[in-house]
């Protein structure tokens, strides 16, 4: 639903929520409710999504600024992506996920369990879910990541349920991202819980950092390639600053790309070639080997990394890395740190990343 648009020169008693690292996300708090604005990524100077946030215990107020009503604390949301169920988790609101979109890409123990019980909806696949399933859940929201040119949510505009679009993964830095989480603390009603998790990344991530200030910068290339093309992090990037904050020399530190640049793969090995580290995400049922390796593609012997037996995957199919480093990036540098610097962290068990044997 819309509200009416309110004259500016009537808001009053207003305080602005100050985010240290995110820079898409805007709010402002007013007497009786809370308006939310989320930059648009992919058009400079432009709104995404506006929301205001009403609390669901007091009466709606006649007037409001413009944008989309969301009474909270939610209590009943469909979230369509694996990160945003296992973020809820984090946050103890586990209860308050009544469905789900693309059940088979969530790891999320508590969502399986509850849609074999019946507790939670699969609502189906997340490019055309069955509308039917989600209305007859009513949801206080939706919960979905927008995609630039995604020409929209189709019918999921029509019936009239809140859409929260979590644009968190185009902020440029971990931090600015993993900030998002002060968000949806205010969307579920765990402002606090949500404040003390993000106060706890922010102090390790920024400890760890320190760790690596004075050290020698290792040569890091990055993950490997899929068909004909070698998706590479851009410098802006939040791997691509995770990799700068963990003291590596990143062939593509100075590209100015926020998202993943394609390059063929001569591009890579010119470039990355004598890289001392590899690090790489692959999706596998077992460890990734070196002869597999070459047998995706013969050219990766020409990597020094490669001969040099300096190769770290991360088996995304077997760990939790897109659920928690999204949120917990401090968990992520600490797997990067003790790769590139060994001696910083030397009592550090990795996490995503392992030596490829």
């Amino acid at each position: 639903p819309r509200s009416t648009l309110l004259p500016y020169t009537t808001l009053f008693r207003s305080s602005i929520v100050c985010f240290r690292y995110a820079k898409l996300l805007n709010l402002v708090r007013h007497e009786g409710y809370t308006v939310a604005t989320i930059s648009h990524p992919w058009r400079q100077d432009a709104v995404l999504h506006q929301y205001v946030l009403v609390p669901a215990d007091s009466t709606l107020p006649e007037t409001l600024p413009e944008g989309t009503i969301i009474r909270t604390p939610l209590r009943r949301s469909v979230v369509f992506t694996t990160v945003h169920c296992s973020l809820l988790s984090m946050l103890h609101r586990e209860q308050h996920v009544a469905g789900v979109a693309d059940l088979k890409y969530i790891k999320a123990p508590y969502v399986h369990d509850g849609v074999q019980k019946g507790r939670i909806m699969d609502c189906g696949d997340g490019m055309s879910p069955v509308i039917e399933k989600i209305i007859d859940l009513h949801p206080d929201a939706l919960l979905l990541s927008p995609f630039e040119n995604s020409g929209g949510y189709g019918r999921l505009e029509e019936i009239d349920i809140p859409i929260v679009e979590c644009a968190e993964y185009m902020e440029p830095t971990p931090l600015g991202r993993a900030e998002w989480v002060r968000f949806y603390g205010i969307l579920f009603g765990c402002e606090h819980e949500a404040d003390s998790l993000f106060a706890v990344v922010d102090s390790s991530y920024n400890a760890l950092k320190k760790l690596t200030s004075n050290s020698q910068k290792p040569k890091v290339n990055i993950d490997k390639i899929t068909g004909s093309v070698w998706y590479v992090p851009g410098g802006r990037s939040t791997i691509g600053q995770m990799l700068a904050d963990a003291g590596a020399d990143y062939p593509w530190a100075q590209d100015e790309h926020s998202g993943s640049v394609a390059l063929p793969f001569e591009t890579v090995l010119e470039r990355a070639g004598e890289c001392d580290i590899w690090l790489l995400r692959y999706s596998g049922q077992q460890p990734l080997t070196r002869q597999q390796l070459l047998s995706e593609h013969q050219g990766y012997h020409q990597f020094r990394a490669f001969n040099n037996r300096q190769v770290y995957g991360c088996n995304v199919e077997q760990s939790l890395f897109y659920e928690e480093s999204p949120f917990r990036p401090d968990l992520l540098l600490s797997d990067f740190i003790r790769i590139m610097h060994p001696d910083a962290l030397p009592h550090h068990v990795l996490r995503y990343y392992h030596p490829v044997e």
